[in-house]
């Protein structure tokens, strides 16, 4: 059983090339676009929606097959077609190229594995059965896709604008701490989900950051009106 790290990686304007143009691929490609990658997809043929995704987001398509030398300035390398001499070559490839390799259902062709995720704004959460049974982890993602709703998107925004305002403030270290520790226990994500911010008002109003008011009410309408 290989042990995996978890890590996040930041791949804004970092060349991810992504082999395959089937329906794995463009959920593949979509992700890395969404993570601010550059996208390079090299297959014969593509898909109508990877079409659509290629023209909606300006990215690099190679009509013809994989060949060697294709992940030469590549910073990630994800397999995403149905040919195990593909397979296979693009990970020794990148393995020779000491570049991350993920061949898609093929954990002995991967120096590592995407898992499945749940996604509310800045918060992430990633699920891994480190390969044993995805459909496991599918499962445990829709769990916690129900427990942590779209109110964590609010939360985490105006966390942030809190936060920032208490480390920007002159108050002592401990002050500091206590502040931030206050509304990390508090349970405002129930109270955005419910639609009633009396309680955080007031909360706010205690520790002194009035000024926030205003953004929660935008913040509340903006989500409302999607």
């Amino acid at each position: 059983m290989t042990e995996y790290y978890p890590i996040f990686l930041n791949l804004k304007n970092r060349l991810c090339v992504v082999i395959g143009g089937g329906k794995v691929a463009e959920r593949k490609v979509l992700s890395l676009v969404k993570a601010g990658a550059k996208v390079k997809i090299i297959s014969p043929e593509v898909t109508e929606a990877l079409k659509k995704i290629i023209r909606d987001y300006n990215l690099q398509w190679e009509g013809r097959p994989y060949q060697e030398g294709d992940l030469k300035e590549a910073f990630l390398v994800i397999s995403a077609t149905n040919s195990p001499e593909v397979q296979k070559k693009v990970f020794q490839e990148a393995e020779a190229r000491k570049i991350p390799c993920n061949v898609v259902d093929k954990p002995e062709l991967c120096s590592f594995i995407v898992p499945s995720k749940v996604q509310r704004g800045d918060l992430l959460i990633a699920i891994s059965t480190g390969g044993a049974s995805p459909a496991v982890a599918r499962r445990i993602r829709e769990k916690l896709e129900s427990f942590f709703g779209e109110e964590y998107t609010i939360y985490l925004i105006l966390m942030r604008k809190i936060r920032e305002k208490i480390l920007e403030s002159r108050l002592s270290p401990e002050e500091k701490e206590r502040k931030l520790q206050t509304f990390a226990l508090a349970p405002i994500p129930e109270y955005i989900k419910n639609g009633d911010f009396t309680f955080l008002i007031t909360l706010l109003e205690k520790e002194g950051l009035s000024e926030l008011i205003p953004e929660l009410n935008i913040l509340y309408k903006s989500s409302r009106d999607k």
